[in-house]
C-alpha cells in the first residue's frame, strides 16, 4: 500500500486509504495510457516553461527533460503500468522519479492534472485528426478512380428506392464523394477547435507562476490560447465537435455501404462483389457476403451512441473541471479508433468492386423519361401542369397494356396531348434524358465532366499549414 501512496499525485489531506471499490472505478489507466507520448511532450514543454518563470534551475530543466525523454523511451519499448499507477499522469510521474529522483517533484509546479488532461486529450485530438483525414483522402480517391471509369455508363437513380430518372454512373459515384469532402471539412475544423491550448490554467484559477503560455502555445503547435481557466479545464466541446465529424462521417459511410449491398444483390446485379472484403456461409456455399459493407453500415449507430454519450455527459456539469469529463476519452478513443478501422476496409471493398454496366443500362425504363415527355410539351407551349396530367394518362396507359412508354403506339402520344408530335419516341432514350440535364451539379457529360474534375483537384495535396508556430523549445 505505501508505493501506491508515494506515487499518488494528491492525498495529503487524507489519513485514511482509499476505498478498493473507489479505487477500481476511478483508476483510468487502461483508457488514458495512450495519452503517454502528448502527456511527455507538453511535461517537456512544461519544464522549459518553469525554467523560463525561474522556478527550476536550468540544470534542473535540463534533467527533467533527458528524464522524461528516458521514460518516453521506456514506454515505446513496451514498458506496461503497475497497479498502483492511477492514470497516465501518475504513470510518468513515477517513472520520472524513478530516473531523475527528487527532481521530478518540481515538474507539477504550478500545473494541475485538469490542464495537464486538457492539453494532452486536444494534442491526442490533433493527431487523430491528420490520421481521419488521410484515411478519408483514401476512399475518396478510390470513387474519383471509378467515377473516371464510368463516364460512358448509365444507370438508374432512385428516390424513395423507386427508379426515378437515369444518370450518369459517374455522377452517381461522386455523390458519395462530395458528403465525405465535408466530413473532412469538418475533421479540419474539429482540429482548430482542439488547438487551443489549456495548459496553464491551472485547476481552475490559473497559474501563479510566471510560465510564458505563448512559448507553450509555439513549441507544442497550438494555434492559440485559452481565454478563461475556469472554461479551459471544463471545455469538451472540441471532443463533441470531433465525435459529430466522426459520427456524420460513419453515416455517409452507412449510405454508401447500403446502396453497395443493394446494388449488388441478384435482384440488381450492378456491382459484382470482390472476394478479399467479404466472407462466406457456414452453410450455403455459393454465397459472397459484403461482411465490410455490412460492418460499415453497423459502425454508424456505434459513432451517433458515443456523440450521445458524451452531449449527455456534458450537458448536466457545472462549471470547471469535474471527474465526469474522465470518461470523455472512451468515447473518443472508442469512436476515432471504429471509424479508423472501418474507412480502409470500406476503401479496400469498394476498390476491388466491379460495376456492371451493361446490368445498369438495361435496367433502364422508358417510364423514366416521364419527367422529359412533360419537358417536351413545355417546350411546345403547354404548361407544366398540363403536360404532367397529359404524361400520367400515357403512364396509365402503359400500365392498362403491360408495355413501357416507348411501346405505346403513336396515336395514343396524340391523343394525350395535340402537341406531341412524331419525334416524341427520341425523347424517350435515356442518354438524351441525361444529355439535356447539363447544368452545373447535374447529370450532363459536361457538367459531369467538370465535376470530375473538381474532385480531383479536392485531392491535391495543399501545403501543410502549421496549428500555431511549432518552436522547438528545449533546454537541452
Amino acid at each position: 500500500m505505501s508505493d501506491y501512496v508515494s506515487h499518488k499525485l494528491w492525498g495529503g489531506r487524507f489519513s485514511t486509504p482509499t476505498a478498493a471499490a473507489l479505487e477500481a472505478v476511478n483508476r483510468s489507466i487502461g483508457t488514458d495510457f495512450r495519452l503517454w507520448p502528448f502527456d511527455i511532450n507538453l511535461s517537456q514543454a512544461w519544464a522549459v516553461a518553469l525554467w523560463g518563470a525561474g522556478v527550476l534551475t536550468l540544470e534542473e530543466s535540463k534533467t527533467i527533460e533527458r528524464g522524461l525523454a528516458a521514460v518516453a523511451q521506456k514506454l515505446a519499448g513496451g514498458a506496461q503500468p503497475l497497479s498502483s499507477d492511477e492514470d497516465v499522469h501518475t504513470l510518468i510521474d513515477r517513472m520520472l522519479h524513478d530516473e531523475v529522483g527528487d527532481v521530478a517533484s518540481k515538474l507539477h509546479t504550478g500545473r494541475s492534472r485538469n490542464d495537464q488532461v486538457a492539453t494532452a486529450t486536444r494534442l491526442w485530438s490533433m493527431d487523430a485528426c491528420v490520421k481521419l483525414d488521410a484515411a478519408v483522402r483514401t476512399l475518396q480517391q478510390v470513387m474519383v478512380d471509378h467515377a473516371a471509369a464510368l463516364e460512358d455508363a448509365l444507370m438508374p437513380a432512385y428516390t424513395h428506392l423507386q427508379r426515378a430518372q437515369p444518370v450518369s454512373a459517374t455522377h452517381w459515384m461522386l455523390s458519395h464523394f462530395w458528403p465525405l469532402e465535408r466530413d473532412r471539412a469538418r475533421i479540419a475544423s474539429a482540429s482548430r477547435a482542439a488547438a487551443v491550448l489549456p495548459l496553464g490554467s491551472g485547476a481552475i484559477a490559473g497559474c501563479a507562476f510566471p510560465i510564458s503560455r505563448v512559448l507553450l502555445q509555439g513549441s507544442l503547435g497550438f494555434g492559440t490560447i485559452s481565454q478563461n481557466s475556469i472554461d479551459a479545464v471544463g471545455d469538451r466541446d472540441f471532443v463533441a465537435e470531433l465525435l459529430f465529424a466522426v459520427a456524420m462521417t460513419a453515416t455517409h459511410l452507412s449510405r454508401l455501404a447500403e446502396d453497395l449491398i443493394i446494388y449488388g444483390s441478384s435482384e440488381f446485379g450492378f456491382v459484382q462483389f470482390g472476394e478479399a472484403f467479404t466472407t462466406g456461409s457456414s452453410m450455403m456455399p455459393q454465397k459472397r457476403n459484403p461482411d465490410a459493407l455490412e460492418l460499415a453500415r453497423g459502425s454508424g449507430a456505434r459513432a451517433i451512441g458515443d456523440l450521445t454519450t458524451l452531449l449527455a455527459t456534458l450537458k448536466g456539469l457545472p462549471s470547471g473541471y469535474n471527474k465526469d469529463l474522465q470518461d470523455d476519452k472512451r468515447v473518443l478513443f472508442d469512436a476515432v479508433d471504429m471509424i479508423l478501422l472501418v474507412l480502409p476496409a470500406v476503401s479496400g471493398a469498394l476498390q476491388e468492386i466491379r460495376f456492371d454496366a451493361k446490368r445498369m443500362r438495361k435496367a433502364l425504363s422508358s417510364s423514366m423519361m416521364a419527367t422529359d415527355l412533360a419537358d417536351y410539351l413545355v417546350e411546345k407551349g403547354a404548361s407544366f401542369r398540363e403536360a404532367h396530367a397529359a404524361i400520367g394518362s400515357l403512364i396509365r396507359a402503359s400500365e392498362r397494356e403491360g408495355s413501357e412508354l416507348d411501346a405505346l403506339p403513336l396515336d395514343t402520344f396524340k391523343s394525350a396531348h395535340p402537341l406531341f408530335g412524331d419525334d416524341v419516341l427520341d425523347w424517350l432514350e435515356p442518354a438524351r434524358s441525361v444529355a439535356r440535364r447539363d447544368v452545373p451539379g447535374g447529370t450532363g457529360p459536361a457538367a459531369v465532366s467538370s465535376q470530375l474534375r473538381s474532385a480531383r483537384e479536392a485531392l491535391w495535396p495543399v501545403a501543410e499549414v502549421a496549428r500555431g508556430n511549432e518552436l522547438i523549445l528545449r533546454a537541452v
